[in-house]
């Protein structure tokens, strides 16, 4: 049985597995006036590449750049409605082991923060869950909350790692990013490759473990 206490503690540590799992969160405001401002920046620079901003279709073309970019990087501001976790269905004092919860693919858009140029492609998330499980639909915003920053692939998916282990403390999660990366696609070499990477967590450093979790990852597609 539970105390008052004991409850008053949970709730506790809840809010603070929640505040963790919305990291550097900031609230962002920009005033009407730096808005205007930052228009005309952007505006100067187009025009200065070669836009003629004296068209119908590119008159507005400085604004909608801005509020673009300014939605791409909402994951500053965190996502309240992350966490929902539930009682796991195993029996943990049951012999077996529990199998392997695998979601994906997961579409994500990020921004590099070395180049501010997209790159575009797909998460798999795996885990083996302790006392809770999470709501399905919450693993997709765990990736887009991190994902719409100025970020890295490597960062992002030791981020998403991270906090799904912060906030249900699971047996050990699986994540694996895939993405097309536009600055090596229209700069540099001009390859149009695709980045794979993988991060483990807890009981994932069994390799068979491991081997099964990236049967599940089959690319961007639906799984068959």
């Amino acid at each position: 049985m539970l105390d008052s206490r004991n409850v008053i503690a949970l709730h506790d540590e809840r809010d603070g597995l929640h505040a963790r799992a919305q990291q550097e969160v900031r609230p962002r405001t920009v005033s009407p006036e730096d808005w205007l401002r930052f228009e005309g920046n952007v505006a100067e620079i187009l025009a200065a590449f070669g836009m003629d901003l004296d068209t119908l279709g590119t008159a507005e073309t400085p604004k909608r750049f801005l509020k673009a970019l300014y939605d791409a990087t909402s994951g500053y501001e965190g996502d309240p409605r992350l966490l929902t976790a539930f009682p796991t269905e195993s029996d943990p004092s049951a012999a077996s082991f529990p199998g392997q919860i695998v979601e994906g693919p997961i579409s994500f858009a990020a921004l590099c923060e070395h180049h501010a140029l997209p790159f575009i492609g797909c998460a798999h998330i795996g885990y083996i869950a302790g006392d809770e499980i999470i709501g399905i639909s919450k693993l997709t915003r765990l990736v887009r909350v991190f994902a719409r920053r100025f970020t890295v692939q490597e960062r992002l998916g030791e981020q998403i790692a991270d906090t799904l282990v912060e906030l249900i403390t699971p047996r050990g999660v699986a994540v694996h990013l895939e993405a097309s990366h536009l600055c090596t696609l229209i700069r540099g070499v001009e390859e149009q490759t695709r980045t794979a990477t993988t991060f483990w967590r807890g009981a994932f450093s069994d390799p068979d473990l491991r081997r099964e979790f990236l049967q599940h990852v089959q690319g961007c597609g639906p799984r068959s």
